[in-house]
């Protein structure tokens, strides 16, 4: 028994929690942590090495039982942006937009509500491709520089998208589950003040530089536009079935959102409605444009959605994996019979022995989230941030947790979903023909003045 109640898988695990971080923060993989974390803890706890390889096994299963659910969804609904995209449908849904980019100004806010609202239901990587090759040439021809197009889609779908995903609801579900939460509702109504917040100051400050910078270097830009449209012009052939599903998918979400209004649908519930649907449209439409030949298309389809889902999700797995062991349920599931949440435990002896308070609590969660989302994945910080909140919760009992979490979310989200690191803006800067440093470069003081204001914003509420 070690200080404090605290025992040697206490401090072996505690141990591994640093290691993680440091890894992190020097953006590498944490994988190989966090796997021999899952087995010295086991072999610690269970006194047998065979029993720690068996709980390896055992935490990644119940990551991936407690995560299935959203890779499904945003699997389904990749494989549907696919075949929206190959019908030329994503064309006719974002047609009605493009029209109201009359000057430079409404253009960056048109596209970068767009984004927002096309990240929502599709999540930021297809949205990418989809605003970046319908909308953005629209709004560069009239007027807005190719840089401050690649900064409205980055802000609007990695920054304030991403990091709330109000409609698939992954990230605040993978949060919650970390948080000791049942559902995400407490995590995504918490948010809402601070992505307010920090969705304002960062893109009111972003229009305010980027006004600055094109009255002061208009010829350049000039310049930039014409060589971007020289190389993005393209035309699609679309019959009565693009226009048919350009028609229906909106429709059919929209209908599924009001349903989630007043059925009061949160959590699995919202997600399956929202996956059910994206699997009936996705099978009907391929059906429709391809005939017999859908039967194979369809499948095509739902290959490429899943690799993606997996490919996202496949870290996460391991990662939740190694902090559910902080969870006292989670955890006896993976390490067996007495086990308690080592997080929960460590958080009940900080309270008696550290001084906390809620400005420290509030400091730390939002500097972890920002320290490892340097990796450059989005959603890698989520377990832990959602563990640190459950554990100042525990050391802080009048603490607002899900605001604590929200906040670590938020700070996680925008640095690794990919508005400040070079390595997370490929995506948006690819599409768009820019650097990612000097993108990076851009966003970096509108991010960081939102950082500041959402923190806060987030004492207050804490």
């Amino acid at each position: 028994m070690g200080a404090g109640g605290l025992t040697a898988v206490h401090w072996l695990f505690l141990f591994w929690v640093l290691v993680i971080i440091v890894v992190m923060a020097m953006r590498k993989d944490p994988i190989i942590p966090c796997v021999l974390g899952i087995l010295t803890v086991g072999w610690l706890f269970k006194k047998s090495f065979i029993g720690a390889i068996s709980t390896v096994f055992s935490a990644l299963i119940v990551a991936g039982n407690e995560f299935w659910g959203i890779i499904v969804i945003i699997s389904l609904i990749v494989s549907l942006s696919k075949l929206l995209s190959e019908t030329g449908a994503d064309y006719l849904i974002m047609k009605p937009a493009a029209r109201l980019m009359v000057s430079p100004g409404i253009a960056f806010w048109v596209l970068g509500f767009a984004m927002l609202l096309a990240s929502w239901f599709f999540w930021p990587s297809p949205a990418t491709a989809l605003i970046g090759a319908i909308m953005l040439p629209v709004a560069v021809r009239a007027g807005l520089p190719v840089m401050a197009g690649a900064m409205a889609m980055n802000l609007f779908g990695h920054g304030i998208a991403l990091s709330t995903d109000y409609v698939i609801q992954g990230a605040p579900t993978i949060t919650a589950k970390a948080a000791g939460f049942t559902s995400p509702t407490p995590v995504m109504s918490a948010s809402l003040p601070l992505i307010i917040t920090m969705g304002l100051v960062t893109t009111v400050t972003a229009y305010i530089m980027i006004r600055r910078d094109m009255a002061s270097n208009h010829e350049l830009h000039a310049a930039e536009r014409e060589a971007f449209l020289a190389n993005n012009g393209q035309q699609r052939e679309m019959n009565w079935v693009s226009y048919f599903l350009a028609i229906i998918t909106p429709l059919a979400f929209a209908l599924d959102v009001v349903a989630m209004l007043v059925f009061k649908l949160r959590g699995g519930d919202a997600t399956a409605l929202l996956g059910g649907t994206a699997a009936l449209i996705l099978a009907l439409g391929s059906y429709m444009r391809f005939g017999n030949e859908g039967l194979e298309k369809v499948t095509d389809y739902l290959r490429e959605g899943f690799m993606f889902g997996i490919k996202v999700f496949a870290p996460v797995l391991v990662i939740g994996g190694f902090f559910f062991m902080g969870k006292g349920e989670l955890a006896q599931v993976i390490l067996g019979q007495g086990a308690t949440g080592l997080l929960e435990d460590l958080g009940l002896v900080l309270s008696h022995a550290v001084p906390v308070n809620k400005m420290f609590a509030a400091l730390v969660t939002m500097v972890t989230g920002i320290v490892v989302g340097m990796d450059g994945s989005g959603f890698s910080p989520l377990p832990l941030v959602g563990s640190v909140a459950g554990t100042f919760a525990l050391a802080i009992p009048a603490i607002n947790k899900a605001t604590l979490a929200a906040l670590g979310q938020l700070a996680g989200v925008w640095t690794g979903g990919g508005t400040i690191i070079p390595w997370g803006l490929i995506p948006v800067a690819a599409i768009a023909g820019v650097n990612p440093i000097e993108l990076a470069r851009k966003n970096f003081l509108p991010v960081v003045i939102g950082f500041i204001a959402t923190f806060i914003v987030a004492l207050f509420l804490l």
